[in-house]
């Protein structure tokens, strides 16, 4: 028997392994827990940025509809067992506990073969075991690319592709066509995908895969749509499928992207329900309402006003800053910025130029950080540094300021962590 703390030590440990691509150890790894993978009624998403808010959707939409429903996410940010939830909560200890009984031993038998499974192998078959008996169905983020994450063991009722940018290149290349091709790598033979309003270099490789495998593609645009409404409160859309009346959904989440988000949990939904589950459309704008997320554009403190936003990418940025500028287009604004070194900084920074009376760079305490020499580097010459992130805030006191804190979702979860504390 292991407790929880010997557990997260062996995770802990076994992270010195690191990324491994390919599917081969999974794949052993599920077969010696006899296949759960193939017990499970899933959906899986992939996609540079917008997966932990579009499986937000479709979960709460299914919840709604009266199914039990777990997600596997990641990155975890408060520990193991967060990777891991149903319904709202994440995975008990008792019942981590229970099926770690079951996939340790596991595990060494593969240590002894010399296959090594690697931290996140091994969690998401922690995950698939519970889920294949715990709940109805289970929403599946992949944790990297597509074609090679662990995740890819499943045949799930409907894929989702969300958006296809440049992050993580040092493992799924340099150009978007490649990485394209590692997101188009959760399309399986027959099952229907749908994506978001990518660039057409990405789009010719989802669509191309798509008619190789003969699974039904739906296009975010094309085959279902929406259409941003005026609100001087909420993030207000109404969303149709073509020659239908569309419905009117209000979102807690800002940002544009969040209602392209929203748009491919609906059509998800619409197909899971072709499929023969029972969908409760008329409930989904309140379900859609509720859906609330930690570090994605999250109003912290309102005085003074403080965000934070975990945009990681030069994606994310660019969201982020539209965002931003639409929420609050007359404010001043001052940005405190912290990332991982093997991200693409000096991408990063380029689109927040301008947009901030001051900007400061900072560093936290993770092996991936870039340093404050790092950050520096990239920088463009009006930000200035700050050794630290907590001196930043203490710094924040202007109620006519909105203070925005953004970059890797580790950094992210720290700060909100010490901010709501403090406030406790």
């Amino acid at each position: 028997m292991h407790t929880m703390k010997q557990i997260e030590a062996f995770f802990h440990h076994r992270h010195q392994l690191g990324v491994k691509p390919g599917l081969e150890r999974m794949q052993q790894l599920l077969a010696l827990l006899g296949h759960p993978e193939k017990r499970l009624n899933a959906v899986h998403i992939a996609g540079t940025n917008g997966k932990g808010s579009t499986a937000a959707f479709v979960k709460q939409g299914l919840q709604e509809s009266g199914y039990q429903v777990g997600v596997f996410t990641s990155p975890s940010l408060h520990g193991i067992r967060e990777y891991i939830y149903v319904e709202e909560e994440p995975i008990s200890e008792q019942a981590f506990l229970k099926v770690w009984e079951k996939v340790y031993p596991v595990v060494q038998e593969l240590d002894q073969k010399n296959q090594f499974p690697t931290e996140f192998e091994i969690m998401t078959a922690v995950a698939f075991l519970y889920f294949a008996t715990n709940v109805d169905i289970a929403v599946i983020e992949a944790g990297m690319g597509g074609r090679e994450d662990t995740t890819n063991c499943i045949i799930p009722l409907v894929s989702i592709i969300t958006s296809v940018n440049k992050d993580h290149m040092a493992f799924l290349g340099q150009t978007i066509p490649e990485i394209a091709l590692h997101k188009a790598g959760i399309i399986k033979q027959g099952v229907p995908v749908v994506f978001g309003q990518l660039q057409s270099a990405a789009k010719e490789v989802i669509i191309q895969e798509a008619k190789a495998k003969e699974a039904p593609a739906y296009q975010l645009g094309l085959h279902f749509h929406y259409q941003s409404l005026p609100s001087k409160e909420w993030n207000y859309m109404e969303w149709s499928l073509p020659f239908t009346k569309g419905t009117a959904f209000k979102l807690k989440l800002y940002g544009e992207h969040q209602l392209a988000n929203a748009s491919l949990a609906l059509m998800a939904l619409h197909l899971i329900q072709q499929k023969g589950y029972i969908i409760q459309f008329a409930k989904l704008p309140t379900a859609f309402f509720d859906v609330q997320l930690e570090g994605r554009f999250e109003l912290v403190s309102q005085h003074p006003t403080i965000i934070l936003d975990g945009a990681h990418n030069p994606a994310g940025i660019r969201a982020f800053i539209d965002t931003l500028e639409k929420v609050f287009p007359y404010q001043e604004r001052q940005l405190l910025f912290a990332a991982f070194k093997d991200k693409a900084i000096d991408e990063m920074m380029i689109p927040l130029g301008g947009k901030f009376s001051a900007i400061y760079l900072t560093t936290f305490d993770h092996p991936r950080a870039a340093s404050i020499s790092e950050m520096k580097k990239n920088s463009l010459a009006s930000m200035e540094t700050i050794d630290s992130w907590k001196n930043a805030i203490s710094r924040m006191s202007d109620p006519n300021t909105v203070y925005c804190i953004t970059g890797s979702l580790h950094f992210i979860s720290m700060v909100r962590s010490s901010l709501l504390n403090k406030d406790k």
